[in-house]
């Protein structure tokens, strides 16, 4: 691997996991073990009509002070600064996030606000923390955005239609749950495009400026169970087995990422996500093959071994060659699960292209990207070839 020579790195991954069918139950002996007392769940305006939060409030028991259910998709700084409130007013010690990554978001926002005191905006930045913040326990009910085990929160601000980044090491969960039985009610479009984003943080792990070693081991194997088990998921919704090894996946996706960092993907994708609200794990399924060639020059070789481990064979062929395999092969999977292939098909303006060029160029990711990025025209070109 084409790691430097002198080859310095940190890998952390403090979050306790649990996996398997039933394991949403534990969460109430999860809560005693961080010494919590009053349960806030937070949740979204779906999911709190389900079963699903209502296996774990039957599970916290006399622990369960309330529930917040006002998360959106995209969830936005006026609603973690709700939640706040709310947490505020019943005297929350603990927040137990069931739902995807705009719940799991919503809560690390809600955190922050609970110790710290004030609203979200008085907190913005990067390393912003002194100290541990409220204990947080993460229930999926998607696998992708790996939020359960990440340092980072994006949350909206929808005034000014742009998505704002909290990152720090004191907001990554302190539990994450991983039961399978908590995805079976995902549609197939969520189901793909959710595993689509994991996928996403696999691969921009690999081709970070920041890549290594652990994490590349984890990336590549998260690759390998996605390609499996995502047309399964997709496929048959019931498939227990499929639903947890997405779950797996997802996670080691987001221990990978959140180590090595991502890359142009990402940033383009915030920028289409804040202006048109495209679900972010559409954004990077269409954005994904287009920023790989884009960047192949760069990193021929790790986009080789994407292609191998996307099961294309590779053998015999130019290093450029076989690096645009990896392109290959995100067109073909994704159309095999159903994605749409452009963004004029998620309704994104083309004349508003150029503006989210701009903006992109200031997205944090831009900076770990494999090939330097120094003007939106470059950005704007592979916009331009993905609409």
């Amino acid at each position: 691997m084409d790691y430097p020579k002198t080859l310095n790195f940190v890998f952390r991954l403090p979050t306790k996991i649990l996996f398997g069918p039933g394991a949403a139950k534990e969460v109430g002996m999860e809560v005693d073990e961080l010494k919590g007392i009053k349960a806030l769940i937070v949740t979204d305006r779906d999911l709190v009509k389900t079963d699903l939060v209502k296996i774990v409030r039957n599970a916290l028991g006399a622990k369960c002070v309330g529930v917040f259910s006002d998360v959106t998709p995209d969830t936005g700084v006026h609603i973690v600064n709700a939640g706040a409130e709310y947490g505020r007013r019943i005297g929350a010690d603990v927040l137990v996030s069931v739902g995807g990554g705009s719940a799991i978001d919503t809560a690390k926002g809600m955190a922050i606000c609970l110790t710290k005191g004030g609203r979200l905006e008085d907190h913005t930045g990067l390393n912003f923390l002194d100290g541990p913040i409220m204990p947080h326990i993460v229930i999926p009910t998607t696998a992708g955005t790996g939020s359960e085990v990440t340092y980072a929160a994006v949350i909206k601000d929808h005034e000014q239609k742009r998505k704002l980044l909290f990152a720090d090491n004191f907001l990554v969960p302190n539990v994450a749950i991983l039961d399978p039985k908590m995805t079976i009610g995902m549609p197939k479009r969520l189901t793909a495009a959710t595993g689509m984003d994991a996928l996403s943080h696999c691969i921009e792990a690999i081709h970070s400026m920041q890549r290594e070693p652990i994490a590349d081991g984890l990336a590549f194997h998260g690759i390998r169970m996605i390609r499996e088990f995502l047309p399964r998921a997709v496929e048959n919704g019931e498939d227990i087995i499929a639903r947890g090894q997405m779950l797996i996946a997802a996670t080691i996706a987001g221990a990978a990422f959140s180590n090595s960092q991502v890359g142009m993907v990402h940033a383009l994708a915030h920028c289409i996500g804040a202006r048109f609200g495209v679900p972010h794990g559409i954004a990077n399924s269409i954005l994904l093959p287009h920023c790989i060639l884009y960047n192949l020059d760069a990193c021929p070789d790790r986009y080789s071994r994407i292609a191998e481990a996307m099961g294309k064979e590779i053998k015999g062929m130019e290093p450029l060659k076989a690096g645009e395999q990896a392109a290959i092969a995100m067109w073909e999977f994704t159309k095999a699960i159903g994605m749409p292939q452009t963004l004029r098909e998620v309704n994104v303006e083309e004349s508003v292209l150029e503006q989210c060029a701009n903006d992109a160029l200031m997205d944090g990711a831009i900076v770990y990207n494999p090939r330097p990025i120094f003007h939106p025209a470059e950005i704007l070109k592979v916009y331009q070839k993905a609409f």
